[in-house]
């Protein structure tokens, strides 16, 4: 007679239908973790704007104007959101590209020294924003004139947060002088702006780009031919290394002295300067003992003498974040400074003032934007233009760091986009240069044919793609702006006049 046989799953069947229940809810779980994943940044940026908002009822003794101020604040910190997810990859890209930072370790420095930068150096150039581009003065009243740097703020916002949605590395001082254009037309008429201004602001973004790039490149080829291109490339290094350090560091003291140090204390140019020599050599004689140190035991080769350019890269880095700060909180609290001058005091001529807290509310936010959405950005200006090591990424800092400073000592509101991106562009292009000079020189040594242009195009270092891509949305950016400020103010007009 035939054994009965028990109907119940036995061993690990039993559980089967458990599993399969449970490892649906595991992937419901992480389903809904990678789609809520998206929404913390934006989130954490609406509670900044909302706290921004309240800290500025709290900050203004204003009573009339009120709403005008704490909705323009908003829009202020919106702005300076939008300028460190976008302006400040082009500080931290270089030197996470070479690898000489972690992406973590770049958002904490750039962080650090652009507040730094923005609350110690910035007052200048938020003069040149508030009142610099449009004559006050043909304004019909500071009302509308109210409406049109919250126009201008607003529009140019609105670009720099698409234009960072869809990857593109535009300018936001090139978005901000073209919303306050764009919105002052409409306003007041083409007379109200001033053009002779414009022209001088036009060609500094023309310029700084061709400047960062040539300096960037004249850096590399001297580091070649004095350091890598050497018989003994570490005794080189020992020598020259120091030297550009204290430059760095010299140049460094001279900005802070000017910029910094003259809201505590006038410092006039030529004390500056001395000062800046001072640290200068003291970086030079402190540096040459640390840099025989790291070199000691190392092989005497191209690698050994790039992992000495990898501390002075990050101080380049942070020397242009500082100086970014420095100039491009103007762009966030510019368009604020002059909303606030004007409903405090009913007119909208004179010195603009600029409060401490409006400062704190563009260094605050650039750092939050950075942090927040800067990632994405970084690792395009890092990696995605040119390959770079740190000996390419220090010659880049350090030549987007002068640039950036000189144009920020002279008040110009300049895009660090363009001169960093150029920089960038410039090691690139020196090095095709430099390879084919070395291919062609090759070739007639050895009696071979110069390479077809074929394989020459083939070989390139530089993404074309990708100067054609930034150099089209630098183009829209001002007009696109000025018409979308023209637009907004129109809009304003309406519901807040």
């Amino acid at each position: 007679m035939a054994r009965a046989t028990s109907s119940a799953p036995k061993g690990p069947a039993r559980w089967k239908a458990l599993d399969k229940d449970l490892k649906r809810i595991s992937l419901l779980e992480q389903a809904t973790t990678f789609v809520a994943r998206p929404l913390v940044a934006p989130g954490i940026a609406l509670a900044f704007m909302v706290l921004v908002g309240a800290a500025a009822l709290g900050f203004t003794g204003i009573q009339a104007g009120t709403f005008v101020v704490v909705v323009a604040t908003v829009v202020g910190a919106y702005m300076a959101l939008n300028i460190g997810a976008n302006d400040v990859a082009n500080n931290m890209g270089p030197a996470v590209g070479a690898n000489a930072l972690s992406l973590g370790s770049a958002l904490i420095i750039a962080a650090v020294f652009e507040t730094a930068g923005a609350m110690l150096a910035g007052g200048d150039v938020v003069n040149t924003i508030a009142s610099g581009i449009v004559s006050p003065e043909l304004v019909q009243n500071s009302n509308i004139f109210v409406l049109l740097m919250m126009a201008a703020l607003l529009a140019a916002a609105l670009w720099l947060n698409l234009a960072t949605y869809i990857g593109a590395p535009v300018s936001t001082t090139h978005a901000v002088v073209g919303g306050v254009v764009g919105a002052g037309v409409m306003a007041a008429g083409a007379s109200s702006v001033h053009w002779s201004s414009m022209l001088g602001i036009t060609a500094s973004w023309v310029i700084s780009p061709v400047m960062g790039g040539v300096i960037a490149a004249a850096l590399l080829a001297f580091i070649k031919a004095r350091i890598l291109y050497t018989d003994d490339k570490l005794a080189a290094a020992r020598h020259w290394l120091p030297i550009l350090i204290g430059f760095m560091a010299g140049t460094f003291a001279t900005y802070l002295a000017l910029k910094g140090l003259s809201s505590v204390t006038s410092i006039g140019p030529f004390t500056s300067l001395l000062a800046g020599i001072v640290v200068g050599l003291a970086s030079w004689k402190l540096s040459v003992p640390v840099v025989r140190r790291q070199s000691t035991g190392l092989e005497n080769r191209k690698k050994s003498v790039r992992k000495l350019f990898a501390v002075p890269l990050v101080c380049s880095a942070a020397l242009l974040s500082f100086a970014h700060g420095a100039n491009d909180v103007a762009n966030a609290v510019g368009p604020l400074a002059a909303i606030v001058h004007a409903v405090e005091s009913g007119s909208v001529g004179g010195e603009v003032g600029i409060p401490f807290w409006v400062m704190a509310i563009g260094a605050l936010g650039i750092s939050f934007g950075l942090m927040l959405f800067g990632p994405k950005l970084i690792r395009l200006v890092g990696s995605e233009i040119t390959k770079l090591n740190p000996m390419r990424a220090y010659c880049v800092a350090l030549s987007a760091a002068l640039t950036v400073i000189i144009a920020s000592w002279l008040g110009l509101p300049v895009s660090s986009t363009h001169i960093a991106v150029g920089a960038i562009f410039g090691v690139g292009f020196y090095r095709e240069w430099y390879a084919e000079r070395q291919s062609r020189a090759l070739g007639e040594l050895q009696n071979r044919k110069v390479r077809p242009p074929e394989e020459r195009k083939r070989r390139r270092l530089v993404r074309r793609s990708h100067f054609i891509t930034m150099a089209a949305a630098w183009v829209v950016t001002v007009p696109i702006a000025g018409a979308l400020a023209a637009l907004l103010f129109l809009i304003l007009q309406q519901f807040m006049a």
